[in-house]
């Protein structure tokens, strides 16, 4: 309970004697452009992949000749948009992500960096953690969009190259029955998840203390703690938005 009070506390600081706009502006910028270019790789063949091995193995499993090709695309759509995109996501770039903003703060603490901003008069932790995360909330939902084309695009190759399914057949099942909700609950999510994953590593990260040894312990932190808490933040959005 104290760790829990503490991190709220330290986000409560977040929007505290901030400095001038233009400084996060700035700030955000640089880190939008860390995070979202540094992470385009890593999702783009995650989300591929994902896509295409969902519409091989659906492909595999509905060998029925009563159930019509075009239901193999629905589920890649479904399960992309409302699950793989945005959790997957998440749950990747926790590891990428989370694990360098916790070492890059936990570097900070030991050498004393933030140390000297406090005496300055800098509130560090508006200072250095406040851009991440706005940055975070408006990159990570373009990954997750991105990361949704890729994955039903992937899948549509994949069942066009083995013949498993037929591109007309495809195209079908992705329009049949579409619930255009699910593309509003996937950002929400990677909104939520985005707040997550960088405040937590933000927090884990920012209150290091001892070595070289101690920051790598924050980051496993950072990565351990942000996936549980996306898990458990898409269990409670899942019962919030789609079972109400």
């Amino acid at each position: 309970m104290s760790i829990i009070g503490k991190y709220f506390i330290f986000l409560g600081k977040l929007f505290s004697n901030r400095e001038k706009f233009k400084v996060y502006t700035r700030l955000t910028v640089d880190e939008a452009v860390q995070i979202g270019i540094g992470s385009l790789l890593i999702v783009s063949i995650v989300s591929f992949f994902l896509g295409a091995v969902t519409c091989v193995q659906t492909a595999a499993n509905l060998d029925n000749p009563f159930v019509p090709h075009y239901i193999i695309s629905l589920i890649v759509r479904d399960s992309t948009i409302l699950e793989f995109a945005p959790t997957i996501t998440g749950i990747v770039l926790a590891g990428k992500v989370g694990s360098n903003i916790a070492g890059e703060l936990g570097t900070m603490r030991i050498t004393e960096q933030i140390d000297a901003l406090e005496v300055m008069g800098i509130n560090s932790t508006s200072y250095l953690v406040l851009p991440k995360v706005v940055a975070s909330i408006i990159v990570f939902p373009m990954l997750v969009t991105l990361a949704a084309f890729l994955s039903i695009y992937g899948g549509y190759l994949a069942g066009w190259l083995t013949g498993a399914i037929s591109p007309q057949e495809y195209i079908q099942g992705i329009q049949f029955e579409f619930n255009a909700f699910n593309v509003p609950f996937a950002l929400i999510k990677s909104v939520v998840f985005a707040f997550l994953i960088v405040s937590i590593s933000a927090f884990k990260g920012y209150f290091t203390s001892g070595g070289a040894l101690e920051v790598g312990q924050a980051s496993t932190a950072a990565v351990t703690n942000s996936c549980i808490a996306v898990l458990i933040a898409d269990y409670l959005l899942a019962q919030l938005f789609v079972t109400a």
